[in-house]
């Protein structure tokens, strides 16, 4: 590590001036009583006298310092302390003083974070476990059912595996939805942006949601007719895969004869906004600012009678973060809900 001293003289030039008027006025006495009193032989002898403590005392003090806070700096690197560790020694004590006050800011921050990581570590882990236990112990007692007997029967039998296999599906989708997540936050999938017609992908979408609205009887339309093509640079896949769990929540959560609207507009020169809205049974505002988070639930009593993952909505938060995008919800229990995204107007 660079030593680098930043003298102050001013505790070095104090001492030396103290130091030289006690010795010239013992010198001073000394000469009156034994010699003749020569003040030529007592301004050089104060001189060099002053000028001897000074460099000794600020010499000696700055390497005293430099020691102390050479061990400040080694104990802080040992911490991890990058910006010390790549900065120079600095004897200035205010600068050290704010190096410090910055490293311990740093370090509560830092230890803050870690308790929020830990505790939402605990919550997924939780989840994960409920999320997984569900469909394998269905699976489970299908299975071991069949095997006390009931595989004998053709309609009991057939019945037991159509439930273990779907099941399987749902424990599929979790596991598939999970590996995806994972990915997303690593950084490790990767984007192939292409120019498409988002108005085109949209009716797709909506063609693949067909029967599971008809379920339910809810209408898919767009707010407006779109005859001419509107074109964004996004990968159109993800995309696909945004639109179709913000559908699928939509139908999943609406009402019977309900509508899932669809509109595409305008942001700013170079933006788009699409918004998935809905008037469904809505969210409580208390529940918005987690929605976003894997398996959390607004549904506190753990019904599963809707089937999915539950990491439909961080999936979609992901994809579009992943865009360099932005993700909106608005929603007022009663009325309905509306999910809105950014995308890049292709040139």
């Amino acid at each position: 590590m660079e030593v680098k001293l930043k003298r102050t003289y001013r505790f070095a030039i104090k001492t030396s001036f103290y130091i030289t008027i006690f010795i010239t006025l013992l010198m001073s006495v000394f000469l009156y009583y034994f010699f003749q009193l020569n003040w030529g032989v007592i301004l050089a002898f104060a001189v060099s006298c002053y000028v001897f403590s000074f460099i000794v005392i600020q010499l000696r003090v700055e390497k005293f310092i430099y020691r102390r806070v050479k061990k400040i700096y080694d104990d802080l690197t040992l911490l991890e302390s990058t910006n010390l560790s790549r900065g120079s020694i600095n004897t200035d004590m205010a600068t050290l003083t704010q190096e410090i006050d910055k490293f311990a800011r740093d370090k509560k921050l830092e230890i803050e974070t870690l308790k929020v990581r830990e505790q939402y570590r605990k919550e997924f882990l939780g989840n994960v476990s409920h999320e997984l236990k569900t469909p394998l112990f269905t699976i489970q007692g299908y299975i071991l059912t069949l095997l006390d007997g009931a595989m004998n029967d053709k309609n009991i039998r057939e019945k037991y595996l159509k439930r273990a296999g779907e099941a399987v599906e749902r424990l599929s989708y979790i596991v598939n939805d999970l590996d995806m997540i994972t990915k997303l936050e690593a950084g490790d999938l990767s984007l192939n942006i292409e120019s498409f017609d988002i108005v085109d992908l949209a009716k797709n979408v909506f063609g693949m949601m067909e029967m599971r609205a008809a379920k339910k009887k809810i209408t898919l339309t767009f707010d407006m007719q779109y005859p001419e093509p509107i074109m964004v640079n996004a990968d159109k896949e993800r995309i696909q895969q945004v639109l179709a769990n913000l559908i699928i929540n939509s139908v999943k959560y609406g009402r019977q004869k309900g509508t899932t609207e669809i509109s595409i507009e305008n942001l700013i020169k170079n933006k788009v906004i699409v918004r998935v809205t809905d008037n469904g049974e809505g969210i409580e505002k208390s529940h918005l600012p987690r929605l976003f988070e894997r398996f959390y639930r607004v549904d506190k009593s753990g019904s599963r009678k809707e089937g999915g993952s539950g990491l439909g909505l961080s999936i979609v938060k992901h994809i579009i973060e992943a865009h360099d995008e932005k993700i909106y919800v608005e929603s007022e229990p009663g009325v309905g809900s509306e999910f809105s995204f950014t995308l890049e107007k292709a040139k």
